[in-house]
């Protein structure tokens, strides 16, 4: 009954996660990778050609090619947790209305800590494009329209999954375009991403958790890797042999992930100052 109710817990903070999140799986990130994240690291697939196609002969057949598809070791860097205790209740007397409060509370809680890590990985690895000059209302529909054109040279597909993720800032620039196409208008299938419309061929996703320097980031899923599981699965915990606490009990759980961007020219930055320099840990 214990597993059960964890993995309960666990899919529902799970499900408030996919809600919650603007960077979400499979809109922006991919999922990806071989082997088990408990395990500390994982592979994560680079594919660098596409399948060769060539002419067949009745008589030879077809000549053989080779791919060209690595993989890269990559760590499972965050382990974060909570540990929320509810006090006046033991965990078999935790009202049921409590306790989906707690689990609503943690899934977003988590996914705004999620979010943040995915855009400090995003900014440091994407390409500067466009020079700094702020963006203008004259100027931002040229810019995402640069940037279209710097992925598709750089073979990123024009398949209605490209994204472009833009500072608040950024978004009230865009839509006050004439080119911008509110989700609304899109059908349901951009709505369920999220996305609050389509410009220059880019599902537009407003993210307050960019840095101050960042105006947009556009990029496409198939090379923006996550790697998310639970270490410990979100269960209620009695906490009457602590010695510390009595009559409470806590919701727990740990969240292990990673992210990862596979090809750096595929993914842009259009920032409107240099980025600061990070601080020295030593001053």
């Amino acid at each position: 009954m214990a597993h059960e109710s964890q993995v309960r817990y666990s899919s529902l903070v799970d499900a408030k996660l996919r809600a919650t999140l603007v960077k979400k799986d499979g809109v922006i990130f991919n999922t990806r990778y071989e082997g088990n994240p408990k395990a500390g690291t994982v592979k994560v697939p680079v594919r660098d050609t596409e399948v060769g196609v060539g002419d067949y002969s009745k008589a030879d057949g077809a000549g053989a090619t080779h791919g060209d598809t690595s993989y890269l070791t990559v760590p499972v860097d965050k382990d974060k947790a909570v540990n929320e205790i509810i006090d006046g209740f033991d965990a078999a007397s935790v009202p049921d209305n409590l306790v989906a409060d707690r689990l609503d509370s943690a899934g977003y809680s988590m996914a705004l800590q999620i979010e943040k890590d995915a855009t400090v990985c995003l900014e440091a690895a994407a390409t500067a494009t466009g020079s700094t000059t702020p963006l203008t209302k004259s100027a931002v529909y040229e810019a995402v329209v640069d940037a279209r054109t710097a992925l598709s040279k750089a073979g990123v597909p024009n398949d209605n999954r490209r994204f472009l993720l833009v500072s608040p800032e950024a978004y009230a620039l865009v839509l006050k375009s004439p080119e911008f196409v509110r989700a609304t208008s899109l059908g349901d299938a951009v709505v369920q991403t999220g996305a609050q419309g389509r410009i220059a061929g880019f599902n537009v996703f407003e993210d307050v958790t960019l840095s101050a320097t960042t105006e947009f980031i556009a990029g496409h899923p198939d090379w923006c890797t996550r790697v998310n599981e639970w270490q410990v699965g979100v269960h209620l915990q009695d906490l009457a042999g602590s010695g510390k606490y009595i009559g409470a009990s806590a919701v727990q759980g740990r969240k292990i992930y990673a992210h990862k961007v596979t090809k750096p020219q595929t993914l842009l930055i259009k920032r409107n100052a240099a980025p600061s320099a990070p601080e020295n840990p030593g001053t």
